[in-house]
């Protein structure tokens, strides 16, 4: 199998055409960071804080972050409140955030894979960060059920802008 695959990779052609393939993977988003914590059994409490801490090297460009969110058939509402707090070592701003889960006839809005369901949600679009340095975000449940059941993990995303 090993002389078969050098075979493939002296070859110019294939080279290239693994490069350029490789290339289309690579350069498509960059993500400062992409987190997921998982909820220990499927139930999110009103205590267990989900902080992510990322670095922005470069505050001249924009970047979008994104609150994501997997949960079972059997969560029990069409939307969820959560509070995220962004800190950046000086100071602390909260924002409360809702976002719809379902439609009104019950179908989950969010990508399907057997029983969970996969969202990404946009908390900041287009964002240019203060400064350059480290930065904090915290997401906490607000939904009035404590704990929250069926969420099986959330996390955060932050890329540039292309």
């Amino acid at each position: 199998m090993a002389p078969r695959i050098n075979q493939l990779l002296n070859k110019p052609a294939f080279l290239w055409s693994f490069l350029l393939v490789a290339s289309f993977f690579t350069g498509c988003t960059s993500s400062v960071i992409d987190s997921n914590v998982e909820i220990p059994d499927r139930k999110w409490s009103y205590r267990n804080h989900i902080k992510t801490a990322f670095e922005i090297k470069d505050n001249t460009k924009a970047y979008h972050v994104y609150f994501k969110l997997r949960h079972t058939a059997e969560y029990k509402y069409s939307n969820i409140f959560i509070l995220a707090h962004f800190k950046d070592g000086k100071a602390m701003v909260n924002q409360r955030f809702e976002f719809q889960l379902a439609k009104k006839d019950g179908e989950w809005l969010g990508s399907g894979s057997g029983n969970l369901f996969s969202y990404t949600l946009p908390l900041l679009e287009n964002h240019r960060f203060p400064r350059k340095g480290k930065f904090e975000i915290e997401i906490e449940q607000n939904m009035r059920d404590n704990p929250l059941v069926e969420v099986s993990d959330v996390g955060i995303l932050v890329e540039e802008v292309e």
